[in-house]
């Protein structure tokens, strides 16, 4: 609707420069600069690398998003950036533009949760959020489980990885079989062409002992030495190592665990409404089987397409946009760039 409040989103916490627009529901601008390929010959992101990325990107991405949406910074009605968590230089960047933008056109500003703002990023696909929900978070820093009441005043975390997020262990798997960096979209590639059960991978937290005690965590350490163990077998025996069916064991042990869990929480909890979001949840067999195994529970699993998925400007807006909505106060604006915020804290 003309009358929504038009609420600018920007994210720069790893490795993405984003800049979003949304009016409502709508999203009007969705810019990325993208520092990835920077830091690929590292196997991983450098902090450092990352900063001065966002720095040169930042006005760039902000003039294209104006652009696409058609709008001037005078237009926007209040500005949302991520405050955390994330790298703390990659943070300070987005935090030092949102608030420099905020002044220059006298517009109020919120620092917002990353991690809320993969739940809030849904609401441009799917509409508004059925409270509560259940939310599945896994990226390349988190792997987190979520009950979601009210997004706008908090979540309550049910569980987390207790070492190696999900993201992090498909880097790291990817690596190890010579795949490039980002891990996750070429294990994904990988797997199509190889058998999921090839290969018996541990699946971790998953024995009644630890079910007992952490029964809404995650732990990938284990997967990750069991396939890294595997795959030296193979080399020390001269044997090939047969990459498709590596890659589509261990995902397939991966995307079990995810959803085992965040199904168990949903039905623990009478919630019908299981909500995936973060980097990870782009993987094609984990939308897959989280769709296939919730339908049987009366589940209804909600993802953003896989472009929304990954860090983007567009799910700051978003969460920005629901804040405004909820009539919650904008931050003030010497708000600090926190980059271990909490799961609690969707707004500082």
């Amino acid at each position: 609707m003309a009358d929504e409040p038009l609420i600018l989103g920007i994210e720069t916490s790893c490795d993405e420069t984003g800049v979003g627009i949304v009016r409502g529901h709508t999203l009007l601008a969705d810019a990325l600069a993208s520092s990835v390929d920077q830091h690929a010959r590292f196997g991983g992101v450098v902090p450092e690398v990352a900063s001065r990325a966002h720095l040169e990107a930042i006005v760039p991405t902000m003039q294209r998003a104006l652009t696409e949406a058609g709008v001037a910074l005078a237009d926007i009605d209040a500005i949302a950036v991520t405050a955390g968590p994330g790298l703390a230089g990659a943070l300070l960047v987005g935090v030092a533009a949102a608030k420099g933008y905020a002044v220059a056109a006298e517009k109020p500003v919120y620092g917002v949760n990353h991690l809320a703002a993969h739940v809030a990023v849904d609401t441009l696909e799917h509409g508004p959020l059925p409270e509560p929900a259940v939310a599945l978070l896994v990226s390349g820093g988190h792997s987190s489980l979520l009950l979601v009441d009210d997004l706008a005043r908090g979540v309550t975390p049910l569980g987390a990885t207790i070492d190696d997020a999900a993201g992090e262990a498909f880097d790291k798997i990817a690596r190890l079989l010579g795949l490039p960096f980002p891990g996750g979209p070429y294990i994904d590639r990988e797997a199509r062409a190889g058998d999921p059960a090839a290969i018996a991978f541990p699946r971790g937290l998953t024995a009644a002992k630890d079910l007992a005690a952490h029964r809404y965590d995650f732990s990938f350490s284990g997967l990750k030495t069991a396939v890294a163990r595997w795959v030296e077998a193979r080399q020390r025996a001269g044997e090939p190592v047969p990459v498709a069916d590596v890659a589509a064991s261990f995902q397939e042990a991966v995307c079990d665990v995810l959803v085992a869990k965040a199904l168990d929480a949903c039905r623990t909890s009478g919630i019908e409404t299981l909500v995936i979001g973060g980097g990870v949840a782009a993987n094609s067999r984990l939308r897959a089987m989280a769709e296939q195994r919730a339908a049987r529970h009366g589940i209804r699993v909600r993802v953003p397409r896989p472009g929304l998925c990954t860090d983007n400007g567009a799910m700051v807006a978003a969460l920005g946009a629901h804040l405004v909505a909820s009539g919650v106060a904008p931050s003030r604006l010497d708000l600090p760039a926190d980059s271990a915020m909490p799961l609690t804290t969707v707004s500082v």
